[in-house]
Parts: C-alpha cells; sequence; structure tokens
C-alpha cells in the first residue's frame, strides 16, 4: 500500500510539472516574442549580370568554365549567410546569363525594377557604362568585376559604379614595381593589334615612366596569332629575327587576347625574360596562392565548385562580400547608406590579402595587393618593399588622387 502511494504521488507530481512547463512555455510565447521567436530574415538580392562565353576553340588549352564567376559569386553569397543568420539579413544571388546580342540595359532595369539595387556587371566597358547611365538615380549600386579599362577611372568615371577589378594602370605598375626591384630596367615592348593590346602598352609607358623604366625599343607584333604554332614549324623562327639587335632587359607583351605572347618565350634571340599579359603576369587570384588564409578560401572553393578558382571568380566573390560586410557593419540595406560607407575610411573588406581591402574615394577602385605570378607559380606581391605612400602602399598602384580625371557624377 505504501509502494502503491508513491507510485500515485509521483504520477501527480508529473502531471503538475509538465502543467507548469506547458504554461510557462505558452506565456513566454505569447509574452516574450522577441526572445523566443525569430523573425523572418530580411533578403538582400544581389543581381549578377554575365554573358554566355563563346564556346572554346578546338585547340583551346584552359578553356573559361562555363561557371567562371558564377561559382565565385554564389560561395559569396553563402558566406555572407553565414554571419547573416545572425544579423537577420539573408542573401540571394540574381543570376543572369545574357545570349549573344540580348540588351544589357534592359536585362539591368529589369532586375532593378524587382527591387534588386545591387548589380555585379561581368561586361565590357561600353555596356557596364550604358547599364550606370540607364539606372543612375535608381539608387541601384554596379560592381564592375571584368573591366579593367582605366578610363572608366577617369574620365568615364560613373558615382553608381565601384571596380572590385584592378585597371590596367593598377597592373601594370605591380609589373613596374617589380622590374624597378629587380633593376631591370630596359623594357623591349611588344604590342599586339587589338584596341586592348594598345590599351595596355599605354598602360605600360605610363608605368615605365612612374616608376624609372626605360622603353628601349618598342614593335608591333604583325605575324598573327602563332600562340599554338608546333615547335617544328617554320614560323619558329619568326621570333628570333624579330628580337634580333637589340638592347634590353626584358620583353613586355601586350597580348590581351592571347594570340602570340606565350609564343615569344623562349623563343627571343638573346636570353631573356617575358613579361606583361605573358610569361610574368600581374593579377588579383592564382591557384598557388596560399598565404594570409587563402589556402583556406582555396579549398572551400574547390569543394563547392570542383574546380580551382579563377580571378573573376575572385572579383565577384569580392562584390558580393563588399555587399555583406557593409550591411552587417552599417546594420542597413539602403543602396544610398551602403555606398557612402564603403567610399569611407571604417569600412574594410577582408579578402585573404594580408590587409584589409577599401575603395578609393576619388574614383572608387578597390585597393589591393597584386600577384605576380608564372603559369604554376607565385613570384611576388604587390607594392614591393620600398615603395611607400602617404596614405598606404596600396595607393602606389593605379592612378593616384593628384592624377585622377574622375569626377564622379
Amino acid at each position: 500500500m505504501v509502494l502503491l502511494g508513491s507510485r500515485h504521488r509521483l504520477r501527480v507530481h508529473r502531471s503538475i510539472y509538465q502543467l507548469i512547463l506547458s504554461a510557462v512555455v505558452a506565456i513566454t510565447a505569447s509574452s516574450l516574442p522577441a526572445w523566443t521567436q525569430t523573425p523572418d530574415p530580411t533578403d538582400i538580392r544581389i543581381g549578377l549580370i554575365t554573358r554566355q562565353p563563346p564556346p572554346p576553340t578546338l585547340y583551346e588549352f584552359d578553356p573559361a568554365p562555363e561557371d567562371e564567376g558564377l561559382a565565385g559569386g554564389r560561395l559569396a553569397a553563402r558566406d555572407n549567410n553565414t554571419t547573416g543568420q545572425f544579423t537577420g539579413h539573408r542573401y540571394v544571388l540574381e543570376e543572369e546569363t545574357l545570349e549573344e546580342g540580348q540588351d544589357a540595359v534592359a536585362a539591368a532595369q529589369t532586375l532593378a525594377a524587382r527591387g534588386i539595387a545591387f548589380l555585379a556587371i561581368n561586361l565590357p566597358a561600353e555596356e557596364l557604362l550604358a547599364i550606370a547611365d540607364a539606372l543612375k538615380g535608381n539608387n541601384t549600386l554596379l560592381f564592375n568585376v571584368s573591366a579593367t579599362d582605366d578610363r572608366l577611372r577617369g574620365a568615364d568615371c560613373r558615382s553608381n559604379v565601384f571596380h572590385v577589378v584592378p585597371s590596367r594602370a593598377m597592373l601594370t605598375d605591380a609589373l613596374a614595381q617589380f622590374l624597378a626591384f629587380k633593376r631591370w630596367r630596359r623594357l623591349f615592348l611588344i604590342v599586339g593589334p587589338q584596341p586592348g593590346d594598345k590599351l595596355y602598352a599605354e598602360a605600360v609607358k605610363r608605368s615605365a615612366r612612374k616608376f624609372g623604366l626605360v622603353i628601349a625599343a618598342e614593335k608591333p607584333w604583325e605575324f598573327g596569332p602563332l600562340a599554338r604554332a608546333k615547335a617544328d614549324s617554320p614560323t619558329t623562327a619568326v621570333a628570333l629575327t624579330f628580337t634580333q639587335n637589340l638592347d634590353y632587359d626584358v620583353a613586355i607583351v601586350a597580348d590581351e587576347a592571347r594570340d602570340f605572347g606565350d609564343y615569344l618565350a623562349y623563343r627571343t634571340w638573346d636570353s631573356r625574360l617575358v613579361m606583361g599579359t605573358q610569361g610574368l603576369t600581374a593579377t588579383t587570384w592564382h591557384p598557388t596562392f596560399e598565404v594570409w588564409g587563402a589556402a583556406q578560401a582555396q579549398t572551400r572553393f574547390r569543394r563547392s565548385s570542383d574546380r580551382l578558382m579563377r580571378p573573376l571568380d575572385y572579383h565577384v566573390w569580392m562584390a558580393v562580400r563588399t555587399v555583406g560586410e557593409a550591411v552587417t557593419q552599417t546594420k542597413v540595406t539602403d543602396p544610398g547608406t551602403v555606398r557612402e560607407f564603403i567610399r569611407g575610411a571604417d569600412f574594410g573588406l577582408p579578402a585573404y590579402k594580408g590587409v584589409s581591402l577599401s575603395f578609393r574615394p576619388w574614383d572608387q577602385q578597390l585597393r589591393q595587393p597584386l600577384l605576380l605570378v608564372q603559369p604554376r607559380f607565385l613570384v611576388s606581391v604587390a607594392p614591393e618593399q620600398g615603395f611607400l605612400h602617404q596614405r598606404t602602399p596600396l595607393d602606389t598602384l593605379g592612378f593616384d588622387q593628384p592624377e585622377t580625371a574622375c569626377k564622379l557624377q
């Protein structure tokens, strides 16, 4: 009888406890919702406009993957959401891949009409400018991830465009600093026939003047695209005669189309290095870059995309992460507020470069160290040691404030 009474009392106590617990949960859920109920997150949609790449040529050595750039944006959106789950923000990447001939301005206007206020643009300079002008006054921010044209940071700069891709001037300044550091001062400039080749050559000349180098010789390349010439082809003699009887330390190639630059290495008359758009090049990202946490980024990207990260992936990643960092630090999503913040001194983007990256307020170009690489190895990182600046050594790369022709509108 005593045992039955104890069990009875135990069941009663349990029932009372469960009733009290249920009541406490119900009261708490109704009276203290901020503590127990997570509000719906605020969606922050970031658009990415790119164009379908042309199919690779039959003998393309390193064809661009179909998801180039897109994969970097997807990784950045996931990175943003890691913090966003605690701040009440959900980041969504809206991908718009244009077919050949499709109107980029119309696509951008459609995204903006849907309330997408941040757009990463992977298009040439002319289309970027057309989009910027069409969306002027729409409270939309554009991030240039691929156009290196110096004029976009100069006479054709726009107040609604931020540049995460480095300019040609930054790329050639990085190379010129390395050459000045090594005291290889006499340059042989080889200029291809494409418009981009000529613009790159102009940037090389500017960088040479800036860092005390000399253009000892300059020649146009007039022999067509020989980059895939066979070793036993008669064309192998072209480089020998083309580079004969010249006094220079380094050959600088201006071949953005990659038609002939790779052909020149090891075929010059004298034993000279080849640099520029081929050979030793300046870039933002490379598979062999592993310091400052970059190895972890390389691993995460490879796991998510089943390939190596390319510079365009990194540029889109930085654009999407810029939005995430600005929203996290300001706790607002208004594009106008975000713009002013990322132009200011308090913004910093951690991007695996050993320093926090920031935007120059005079032309809205992202400051960043640049990598000097050969195809399979990291050689150096610019700015080189000894190149100083009153603000930051990063401003030794590209157009400094006293040099800029940009008047933001």
